[in-house]
């Protein structure tokens, strides 16, 4: 069975930290390329951050210009778990955050992936 469960979200304040955690089934391989998306109220979900899978290029991320620098995509593949640690949050960051595998070890261009999990709220107050 395919699974996906993320979970640390929460309230912060702006400028804090939050570690976001995706715990993957053993239906998830660790040479699936795995990434964070986000939906904020009335808008559509985007692409936040993605890492390769433990083949070929591996390691390698990709993240939104957005977060660029404040986020850290990572995984531990012992543990089949993806995270993302969140620094200097700002009031543009909440959102649901979603944790996604695509069945390819290579980061999808399309950001097109094949499995999704329910999603964690982060929530940033001023």
């Amino acid at each position: 069975q395919v699974q996906l469960v993320e979970s640390g979200g929460g309230l912060v304040q702006a400028g804090a930290s939050l570690r976001l955690s995706c715990a993957a089934s053993e239906g998830i391989q660790t040479w699936y390329a795995m990434a964070w998306f986000r939906q904020a109220p009335g808008k559509e979900r985007m692409f936040v951050a993605a890492i390769s899978g433990s083949s070929g290029s591996s390691g390698r991320t990709n993240y939104a210009v957005s977060v660029r620098g404040r986020f850290t995509i990572s995984r531990d593949n012992g543990k089949n778990t993806l995270y993302l640690q969140m620094t200097n949050l700002k009031p543009e960051d909440p959102a649901v955050y979603y944790c996604a595998a695509a069945t390819t070890s290579y980061i999808p261009s399309n950001n097109l992936y094949n499995y999704w999990g329910q999603g964690t709220q982060v929530t940033v107050s001023s």
